[in-house]
């Protein structure tokens, strides 16, 4: 989830803006100039099938209107993802009608991009209209192959540096940023009704869906947060030596995803493992002594 932005008019702008408030860079500065284009047009496209899958689509309606959905079904979401994979598929044969999939365009066509990544993104926020609960970790995890890894893979392809083993990695990286992301967005998710906490897990430490909804969290609910952040700090460790794996900028980049998120589990260990008033967030500070600890391998 992104924190709040401030409405252009423009769906592409108002979509692309809100990559400053992500938990890692999205294409910074330091980047080659057409990495950062080809990772902003990336980015658009997640961004905008998320917004998509949590209704968060500008008002008035006007990505519906782009991608050709009649105003009467501009609120079914399952529609709209529909009339997105149509537009995905113009991508790769014919001209899409929605501008970040115009800006995409270039870039698939320039990095040789598959349609698999992006087809797992849209997968994901349709299995979010379905499916609002997880029984077990490993089912979250399935999740989280369709909902986060995908854009780690593109990160790889587009830089030109996949291989099995950083794949293998970025992937643990990915679903380590998912579910910290989750866990920060515990009372937001819910007010969506969704629950991405392993129910099996909620059974572990004693903790109703009711104690969720409240103002702070208890004890039992706090064990759980802390519980899952442990979780995804491991994940983080084991595909941290993915940074050491490349040379250069994309070095600096790859450090800079790891460091969010270990950064956002600090935050949330900060405190208390209490998400319920709100997402705890990191501050900058925080975040640079991060990229320097995972940049020496260390964390």
């Amino acid at each position: 989830m992104t924190g709040p932005t401030t409405r252009t008019g423009d769906p592409e702008r108002d979509t692309l803006d809100k990559a400053a408030h992500e938990n890692f860079p999205v294409a910074p500065f330091f980047l080659p100039r057409d990495w950062r284009d080809d990772l902003m047009a990336v980015y658009g496209f997640a961004r905008l099938v998320d917004d998509i899958g949590d209704g968060d689509l500008a008002p008035g309606g006007a990505d519906a209107r782009l991608l050709g959905v009649p105003a009467d079904r501009a609120g079914d979401r399952l529609v709209l993802l529909d009339a997105f994979e149509a537009d995905l598929r113009r991508v790769f044969d014919g001209t899409p009608r929605h501008p970040l999939l115009r800006r995409l365009q270039p870039t698939v066509r320039r990095r040789s991009l598959t349609p698999e990544p992006f087809l797992g993104l849209i997968a994901a926020n349709r299995q979010d209209q379905v499916v609002s609960r997880y029984e077990t970790y490993d089912d979250l995890l399935a999740y989280c192959e369709l909902s986060a890894n995908p854009v780690g893979r593109l990160v790889l392809a587009v830089t030109g540096t996949s291989t099995p083993e950083r794949v293998r990695r970025s992937d643990a990286i990915c679903t380590a940023l998912q579910i910290v992301e989750h866990l920060q967005d515990v009372a937001e998710d819910l007010g969506r009704d969704r629950i991405y906490l392993p129910a099996e897990d909620m059974k572990r430490f004693h903790v109703q869906e009711a104690d969720l909804a409240t103002a702070g969290a208890s004890a039992s609910v706090r064990a759980l947060v802390a519980y899952e952040a442990q979780r995804a700090r491991d994940l983080l460790n084991e595909g941290a030596p993915l940074v050491g794996s490349v040379n250069g900028r994309l070095r600096l980049l790859l450090a800079g995803f790891v460091a969010g998120g270990r950064a956002a589990i600090h935050a949330i260990a900060a405190a208390e493992y209490d998400v319920l008033p709100g997402p705890p967030r990191p501050g900058k500070l925080r975040l640079l002594r991060e990229v320097g600890v995972t940049l020496r391998g260390k964390g």
